[in-house]
């Protein structure tokens, strides 16, 4: 397909225009990158450099491949790219208000607030709270032949999150329906048809909002009033020094916001490591021995940087798959990036996923390999590895991702040892956030009887 231009540059900017291959209005390329994340960046790549476009699920989208495209989008040292708009349009009915999709300084000022949720006496009292949670949650699993990871794996992190982050008791259909919330709301931001038809994914998201929000309301009084060492009482208790506070809306609207970001993006870590444990059994073996070394069946906040071989594992992981596959952003004005002419209003994507897959900035990419993190690979630039964006709204909650990361594995480790067969390679679904389509059936067994 021939290429085009976005928009002609101001006449004497010296800047170049935007070239790219659009495909159809509309449509354009969204099915190839939803499908195909990987060949598509790679063939666009080669064809348009590192700024091109085309249209991206109802939008002109300009998608920016590599580090250094990354960084002036992200680090937005000129403020000239908002998140909220851009997040807006995938998800914004859905989670609406979150932190992401705040701006400059109403941003910053919500930022400061949620921050008190997330000091280092908070965290240590939420890795507190969820060990036993992990404990039940883990002896509950039934070894055998064909377990299905994703499906318990998120279970438990749900049930971790309905402790830690909720505070709330819930029977098993309670705390299932809102796990389906969870599930409907997110897969609203990827839809097809962006209306409201019955039966399909955004008036199933347009739903789960409202179950979401009912949910948290009913219960946001008596936290307001009793506090507790969970999110949701943090929230509702958090001021800043000069005494600011959320309302009941922001707390409502947070909540909903930073349970959907640490329920599904932990689960596809752990997912993502536990396949590639599999498919490594001399992987998994070095850090079983290493949680064995540790001699404790819980992990404690002290314990977190001595699992290094954890750290390099979550972070390969990470690199491999990026939980969430690209942070999109609005051009507010005109601007430019690595000289190409940005015409405000654009939407512009950062592909994190297909970044981190790079050959120009990671040798040998699609190969499992931890310890490139030990030789410092992801230090050949500063955004070489984004996988909790940067700048101002680089993830609030990636402290508490990794606490939970090492605490939940370090128990799988010492309960179960897994595998797959030799020639297996996980179908992996690309059309939302990145999961195996077969749910990754692995052999499980105690690990006293491997």
């Amino acid at each position: 397909m021939a290429a085009r231009i976005l928009a002609t540059p101001p006449d004497g900017s010296g800047l170049k225009p935007v070239t790219g291959a659009p495909g159809l209005p509309y449509i354009g390329q969204t099915l190839q990158v939803m499908r195909n994340p990987f060949g598509t960046a790679t063939k666009r790549y080669k064809q348009f450099g590192p700024v091109s476009w085309s249209w991206l699920l109802g939008r002109r989208t300009v998608t920016v491949q590599g580090p250094e495209a990354a960084e002036i989008v992200l680090v937005n040292r000129d403020k000239a790219f908002a998140s909220g708009p851009a997040w807006s349009y995938y998800i914004g009915p859905f989670f609406r208000r979150g932190i992401m999709l705040l701006d400059f300084d109403e941003h910053l000022h919500h930022r400061r607030i949620m921050q008190q949720a997330f000091t280092r006496d908070r965290l240590r009292a939420y890795m507190t709270a969820m060990a036993p949670g992990i404990g039940r949650g883990l002896d509950a699993w039934t070894p055998g032949d064909r377990f299905t990871v994703l499906g318990h794996v998120k279970q438990l992190t749900l049930d971790l999150a309905v402790d830690v982050f909720m505070g709330v008791d819930l029977d098993r259909a309670e705390a299932d329906r809102i796990n389906g919330a969870f599930v409907d709301a997110v897969r609203a931001g990827t839809a097809y048809v962006r209306f409201p038809v019955p039966g399909l994914r955004w008036q199933r998201g347009l739903r789960a909002r409202r179950v979401l929000e009912d949910f948290f309301r009913a219960h946001l009084p008596a936290k307001r009033r009793d506090g507790g060492d969970d999110l949701f009482a943090a929230l509702c208790q958090a001021e800043t020094d000069d005494g600011h506070r959320f309302t009941d809306d922001d707390v409502v609207n947070h909540m909903i916001f930073a349970l959907m970001a640490a329920h599904d993006t932990t689960t596809i870590t752990l997912t993502t490591m536990a396949y590639y444990l599999a498919k490594h059994p001399e992987w998994q073996e070095r850090l079983r021995d290493e949680s064995l070394a540790l001699g404790k069946p819980e992990l404690a906040f002290e314990d977190l940087d001595r699992l290094t071989g954890i750290e390099l594992v979550m972070k390969e992981a990470l690199r491999l798959v990026a939980p969430v596959p690209a942070l999109p952003r609005r051009a507010v004005r005109d601007t430019e990036i690595l000289g190409h002419h940005i015409p405000a209003g654009t939407t512009v994507v950062v592909p994190l996923l297909t970044n981190h897959h790079m050959p120009e900035w990671w040798p040998d990419p699609e190969r499992f390999d931890p310890e490139r993190f030990a030789r410092c690979e992801d230090k050949v630039h500063r955004y070489a590895w984004e996988p909790f964006g940067g700048g101002a709204h680089k993830c609030i909650g990636l402290h508490f991702a990794g606490m939970q990361v090492k605490s939940v594995l370090h128990q799988w480790l010492l309960r179960y040892r897994w595998s797959v067969p030799g020639r297996y390679t996980w179908p992996l679904d690309t059309t939302s956030l990145p999961s195996p389509k077969d749910g990754l059936p692995v052999r499980l067994d105690p690990l006293e009887a491997s």
